[in-house]
């Protein structure tokens, strides 16, 4: 087990630089850069690369590599961001608590609701509720996020004025009381965490569905019911935890998607994370944030793939050899 929690740590971190350096010289590769979005009429040459010159951006670009990463591994320093002049760290440090809420509600939905739709389906497989599901689980997950997101918005902000369109706070928010702040919390978080979590439980449904229907086909199964249990311990407790396995995989896969998601929905609800720091950043021409954000995204997106060949290792040792 430690060998093969080596090699997929190695892998992990390898996969990591490599994703990081793409992003790197592409970025750098991309039409135009910082200095030319504070250009005006009255810039000289000579002030153009004197700006050059005090953000670094005059030298080779695998001298900028080598110094960002150095910086980066050896000392955990970010930089300073081009558009604001602070700290990349405490710019992503701000984000990141927006971002972790909106995503962990979001994969809350996605995997309760999920599991609830899943398991309604397999047991009823092939009748009007099953149809049901399945059609409109596939309906819901063809659409993009940021549609989704824009027509909630239009339904529910628009059309009937039941939840804020966006942000995270209404305006005097802070000099409200805790419950009060609290609630309002609550009120702007519910539409983009539904969107990004019905869109994720589409998906899920599908997956849970497929597996315990595997899993009811078995002998087990059927012992289980040939000695007078319940339908619901048997679907429960037998069927859905053997079930779960197999989607352990696909909690790392839709890590990916719940990320991509989140950028999308972000942008859309001007929610104040990750995403919405990315976006802007790259309008920008942001460099050291966009690394910074795209480091977060890669990590957890390896980190979660990680995690799920480790379990998976450790639930059926064979994998281990692979």
């Amino acid at each position: 087990m430690a060998k093969f929690l080596l090699r997929r740590i190695a892998a992990a971190f390898l996969l990591l630089l490599l994703v990081l350096t793409v992003t790197f010289f592409l970025i750098h590769a991309a039409p135009g850069d910082p200095v030319s979005l504070f250009e005006n009429t009255n810039m000289t040459a000579a002030q153009h690369a004197h700006l050059l010159e005090l953000y670094g951006l005059d030298r080779p670009l695998p001298v900028q590599y080598v110094d960002w990463l150095s910086a980066v591994v050896l000392d955990g320093n970010w930089g300073f961001s081009f558009a604001t002049q602070r700290p990349v760290a405490s710019l992503v440090a701000e984000a990141l608590p927006a971002t972790l809420l909106l995503a962990g509600t979001a994969l809350a939905i996605q995997y309760g609701l999920g599991l609830l739709l899943g398991v309604a389906a397999a047991r009823r497989p092939g009748r009007a509720a099953d149809h049901l599901i399945r059609f409109l689980s596939l309906l819901v997950y063809s659409q993009p996020v940021f549609w989704l997101g824009l027509m909630a918005v239009l339904l529910f902000s628009l059309t009937f004025p039941l939840l804020p369109a966006s942000h995270m706070h209404s305006v005097g928010a802070a000099e409200l009381g805790t419950a009060a702040w609290l609630a309002d919390l609550v009120r702007h978080l519910a539409l983009p965490a539904l969107v990004i979590g019905l869109h994720g439980a589409a998906q899920s449904a599908r997956y849970v569905r497929g597996s315990l229907l595997e899993v009811l086909s078995r002998d087990y199964i059927t012992a289980a019911r040939a000695k007078g249990l319940s339908e619901l311990r048997v679907v429960w407790v037998h069927g859905v935890r053997n079930a779960l396995l197999p989607l352990i995989q696909v909690f790392a896969i839709s890590l990916s998607g719940l990320l991509s998601g989140a950028v999308a929905t972000e942008v859309v609800f001007a929610w104040p994370g990750i995403g919405r720091l990315t976006f802007d950043s790259i309008f920008a021409r942001d460099y050291p944030v966009v690394l910074a954000t795209t480091a977060f995204g890669a990590a957890l997106v390896i980190g979660g793939n990680l995690l799920a060949d480790v379990l998976q290792g450790w639930a059926d040792p064979r994998l281990r050899d692979v």
